[in-house]
């Protein structure tokens, strides 16, 4: 199971109701930020999750509204005795930035590894964090942005009648359950001899800001959460989006429609929106699993078999 928490739904600026764009992600105990805009901090606070366990940050894009909270969050996370490695994505200038934060904030007791401009799919070899693959998607907006696919992989259950059939003793059933290989009399056994077929994993898929390109269709297909922004509720305000490259309700629920995903989370709600609840048809005529976000909702995304 993932718990997706929504630490801030706002674009632009935060307001008294939403802070700036973040999400929470914890997986088995491994705890992970997309997008650390200001407030998030708070956000944080607020919902408990702890600063010491994050292991993991992406960031979508170095607009203010997303990268703002992020000088202070990494000095609370030093204060708040990490020490283990923290890795952080990004797009191009990831790097450059995070530079130019360390002359406020030197001396961290632990390890940044930064990756910059991620290319196709990957895992991050840490822990449970290698049981998830992330991918990455050019979105298309005023500056270098992308979007995020999460697949969060699931162990294949062992199967007695394999082990059974491939002779393997029983002593090594366990070990090989848990990714071990040993060569025993002449005999090599590995984890396929015991464990039967592939089980369906989690998709969770993150983007903004953007325009509804084609190829966020397939870069979202078949997500169990479709993560999306929408600036803009109102039919009407389709110029402000174009204009600004963000979306509109309607456009992020077709994106989700097309993308064959099971469940649609609006989030990136434009100032000038103060209640996206008033728009939502426009966004569930078109999809009808969409869910208008708001700061502090938290959704827990079974197997999907469970």
């Amino acid at each position: 199971m993932v718990n997706l928490t929504m630490l801030g739904t706002g674009g632009n600026v935060p307001s008294p109701n939403r802070f700036c764009s973040s999400a929470f992600i914890n997986y088995k105990g491994k705890k992970m930020l997309i997008d650390c805009g200001e407030g998030t901090q708070i956000s944080m606070k607020n919902i408990g999750c702890g600063f010491k366990g994050i292991d993991l940050i992406m960031i979508t894009h170095l607009h203010g509204d997303h990268i703002n909270g992020l000088i202070g969050l990494l000095a609370t996370i030093g204060n708040a005795e990490k020490r283990s490695p923290l890795t952080i994505i990004g797009p191009k200038g990831i790097k450059r930035a995070i530079m130019a934060m360390m002359i406020l904030i030197e001396g961290l007791p632990y390890q940044l590894n930064i990756i910059e401009d991620p290319v196709g799919s990957f895992s991050i070899n840490d822990g449970h964090l290698k049981d998830i693959e992330i991918s990455t998607i050019a979105l298309d907006h005023s500056t270098e942005c992308i979007g995020y696919s999460l697949y969060f992989k699931r162990n294949r259950k062992f199967c007695s009648k394999n082990a059974i059939k491939n002779n393997v003793p029983k002593a090594l059933w366990s070990h090989l359950q848990k990714g071990k290989s040993y060569f025993v009399d002449d005999n090599s056994y590995t984890p396929d001899m015991v464990l039967g077929d592939e089980r369906k994993g989690i998709k969770i898929s993150y983007i903004t800001d953007t325009r509804p390109i084609n190829s966020i269709v397939d870069f979202v297909n078949d997500s169990d959460l479709f993560v999306c922004e929408a600036m803009y509720g109102d039919d009407m305000d389709i110029s402000k989006a174009v204009k600004n490259k963000h979306m509109t309700f309607r456009e992020a629920a077709t994106l989700a429609k097309n993308g064959n995903v099971k469940n649609l989370l609006l989030t990136h709600f434009s100032p000038s929106v103060e209640k996206p609840d008033y728009f939502a048809e426009n966004a569930s005529s078109v999809f009808e699993n969409t869910i208008i976000g708001y700061d502090g909702i938290s959704l827990e995304i079974a197997y999907p078999d469970k």
